[in-house]
């Protein structure tokens, strides 16, 4: 019984997600979305206009997001000069807030949490990690919300190293 009820309510998660969702498509504009850094920083599609963007949703809590933290981090540092910027939204509770900072302290891109983001457009957020890719004209280019949740080095370097404009 208890089998039944916890199918019944992923894939009622699933349904209602893809709902709200609808509207994110890869090759399709980004819908609005507001992001407050821990420092203060707004992070927006105006903000981001010329630079790639990646939107990495994640926990203190989630070992897989824990674990793919440090190939992000490298990423970025790697790009960073050449226009590519991540933020690693954090949907611990507020009362976590020490456990985001510390975590975080190790990693070079900012980090927010989700209660001081608008994030309503990306649909519930209803499991970590998952990862948006933004390119510089504010175009989603990878719905984390479709296929593998996870995210390494050679999946970013495939996604976001093409749409990199040559110096």
């Amino acid at each position: 019984m208890l089998r039944i009820f916890l199918l019944i309510i992923v894939l009622f998660g699933l349904i209602y997600n893809n709902a709200e969702a609808a509207s994110l498509e890869a090759g399709k504009p980004m819908p609005d979305f507001s992001i407050k850094t821990l420092e203060g920083k707004y992070i927006t599609a105006a903000t981001s206009k010329n630079r790639i963007l990646i939107i990495n949703l994640w926990a203190t809590w989630c070992e897989p997001c824990r674990k793919e933290m440090p190939a992000i981090d490298a990423f970025y540092k790697k790009y960073h000069e050449q226009g590519v910027d991540v933020i690693a939204v954090s949907v611990d509770e507020p009362s976590d807030f020490d456990k985001v900072k510390q975590f975080s302290s190790a990693f070079a891109f900012p980090v927010a949490l989700q209660k001081d983001s608008d994030l309503q457009n990306l649909g519930r957020i209803w499991r970590v990690p998952v990862t948006f890719i933004i390119d510089q004209n504010g175009i989603l280019r990878r719905n984390g919300w479709k296929g593998d949740p996870l995210i390494d080095e050679n999946i970013l370097e495939k996604n976001v190293a093409p749409l990199l404009v040559p110096q």
